[in-house]
C-alpha cells in the first residue's frame, strides 16, 4: 500500500450485471415509445436496453422511503 492519499479512493466495481426481466406487452410498447421520444428529443438513438437502467436508477433515487431504508440498513 502507498503512503499517497487521494481525495478519490479506490473505485467500486462498475462491472455491469445482467438482469433478465419479463414485462407485459403494454409496458414494452411504452418503453419503445419512450425510446422513440427520447431519440427525437435528443437527436441520438438510445435503445430500451440502454434506457431502462437509467430509468431504474432515477426511480430509486426519487424514492424517499428507499433512500431512508438504505441509510438505516447495512449494505452488502
Amino acid at each position: 500500500m502507498s503512503d499517497i492519499s487521494l481525495k478519490i479512493g479506490a473505485l467500486p466495481d462498475r462491472t455491469p450485471q445482467k438482469l433478465t426481466a419479463l414485462i407485459d406487452p403494454p409496458l414494452a410498447a411504452d418503453l419503445e415509445d419512450y425510446a422513440r421520444i427520447h431519440a427525437a428529443t435528443y437527436g441520438a438513438e438510445a435503445s430500451v436496453a440502454v434506457l431502462v437502467p437509467l430509468m431504474l436508477e432515477a426511480f430509486l433515487l426519487s424514492d424517499p422511503g428507499f433512500r431512508k431504508a438504505v441509510k438505516t440498513q447495512v449494505r452488502r
